[in-house]
């Protein structure tokens, strides 16, 4: 298995108005930055798995340089940088090596000059393939449109059935750094949350039918039709399905039917009695009874934003302490990894006694005056401190110096959780009617179309 990316190196340096000082003399052009960075000896193990194709590797950078300023085609895009990345422990560094050189030779031939090295400072194997964008012969500069990529992966795939390797036959789309750090470490994701699900529903299922069943239960609807080609599933509060196989390699269609079988064959029909299949039990909806001392007429009052945010943190089962429940939808389930920012914003609303999203508003306003006014005195103090002299003054000015860069990291703080406020406040709408819908569903209810009004 291997995957491959190509992207354009540009030559973005930094045009003076001081033309005495050549920044070609001083600072590395991209091109050589990219050349550096592919044969790096930690990297590579003292530049063993480095290979030039029509080039030599110790000096890829002069010639393709050379070429370059032969046909004037400095400038744009100088190279292009490319890598193919293989599946962790299923390739050696001297085949990994080997691949990498066929597929330059067969990808670029004998017209552009090609640096391949293999990297072995990480867990995954993979080469880097650094292009010069202009050809040996004719001066042109190498098309690298979508066409080019999709022959480039073409290869890549070709090479790796000729080799026994592994092949990505459902190639998935790029993930967002956090969601792929996020999985990464099991943090909550609309992912993880599925493939846990679809765990337990193996787990506690003998047939299709039967895990169909378990995953409603769950929250989720799948659809595994036999007819279709791939499975999908979905949250019952969404409309928009991710096929299975997306999960991984033990969610696809082949991988659940042989797992299910497996679980039956291995415990039969007593290990799944014990599951009911039945709506989920009420007592577990029931409030617990609370016994409150003094009157309800001095009982406080809240309303707003702050009440929207309580109620947010019951649903999700952070609030009161006892409140040992976990959400229904697997959209407030998801929520629970950005808990830390949920509460930085309802600590911002109890203290700034925001009721409103329009108090909000005012109050990033407010605060971005408040800001400027800091910035003008620190300004002052630092020009007071260039002119003073005495040194029980000069520590005055520092401290008073080191009193507003204090206030202004605490004020741009508070600005940066009140934006969020606004940005999270429509996402937070949703949720909470995710939620009361999978109670009602979970009670046996129609869904209540009535919203909810958090403001007198």
């Amino acid at each position: 298995m291997a995957t491959t990316k190509i992207w354009a190196v540009k030559d973005n340096l930094e045009r003076t108005v001081n033309y005495a000082a050549n920044p070609e003399k001083t600072v590395d052009s991209d091109l050589k930055k990219a050349l550096r960075y592919a044969g790096d000896e930690a990297k590579t193990e003292s530049r063993c798995y480095v290979t030039g194709v029509n080039c030599n590797a110790e000096t890829a950078f002069e010639e393709m340089n050379a070429v370059q300023e032969r046909f004037g085609k400095t400038g744009g895009n100088v190279a292009y940088h490319a890598y193919q990345s293989f599946k962790t422990g299923e390739i050696t560094p001297e085949l990994c090596h080997e691949i990498g050189v066929e597929l330059a030779k067969k990808m670029w031939g004998n017209e552009y000059q090609v640096l391949v090295a293999t990297h072995l400072n990480t867990g995954t194997l993979h080469n880097h393939f650094v292009v010069c964008s202009t050809n040996m012969w004719t001066g042109k500069k190498f098309n690298c449109n979508e066409g080019a990529y999709w022959k480039f992966r073409a290869l890549s795939d070709k090479l790796c059935a000729e080799h026994n390797l592994t092949v990505i036959k459902n190639p998935s789309g790029k993930t967002p750094r956090s969601i792929y750090f996020a999985e990464k470490n099991g943090e909550p994701t609309t992912f993880n949350l599925m493939r846990k699900a679809i765990d337990f529903g193996i787990e506690r299922s003998y047939s299709i039918s039967s895990f169909d069943r378990v995953m409603k239960n769950q929250g989720f609807i799948v659809n595994t039709n036999p007819r279709r080609r791939y499975w999908t599933i979905c949250s019952v509060n969404s409309n928009k399905s991710v096929r299975m196989y997306r999960l991984g390699d033990e969610y696809t269609n082949e991988a659940i039917l042989r797992r299910i079988k497996i679980h039956y064959q291995q415990y039969g029909y007593k290990h799944f009695d014990g599951y009911q299949y039945s709506r989920v039990r009420m007592r577990d909806f029931r409030p617990k009874k609370i016994r409150y001392r003094g009157s309800f007429k001095l009982l406080k009052c809240f309303s707003g934003l702050y009440a929207k945010y309580l109620h947010y943190m019951f649903l999700m089962g952070k609030l009161p302490r006892w409140n040992q429940r976990k959400p229904l939808s697997l959209e407030m389930r998801e929520a629970w990894r950005h808990l830390d920012r949920f509460s930085r914003q309802v600590t911002l609303v109890s203290n700034k006694k925001l009721q409103t999203i329009d108090d909000v508003k005012s109050f990033i306003a407010d605060t971005d005056k408040e800001i400027n006014e800091v910035i003008e005195l620190r300004e002052k103090v630092y020009n007071k401190l260039r002119r003073c002299d005495d040194d029980d003054r000069i520590k005055e000015l520092k401290k008073s110096r080191d009193d507003c860069t204090t206030l202004l990291r605490q004020l741009r703080r508070e600005k940066k959780i009140a934006l969020t406020i606004i940005e999270d406040e429509p996402k937070i709408n949703e949720n909470i009617s995710c939620e009361i819908q999978a109670q009602n569903l979970a009670r046996g209810r129609k869904p209540n179309t009535r919203k909810k009004v958090y403001e007198r």
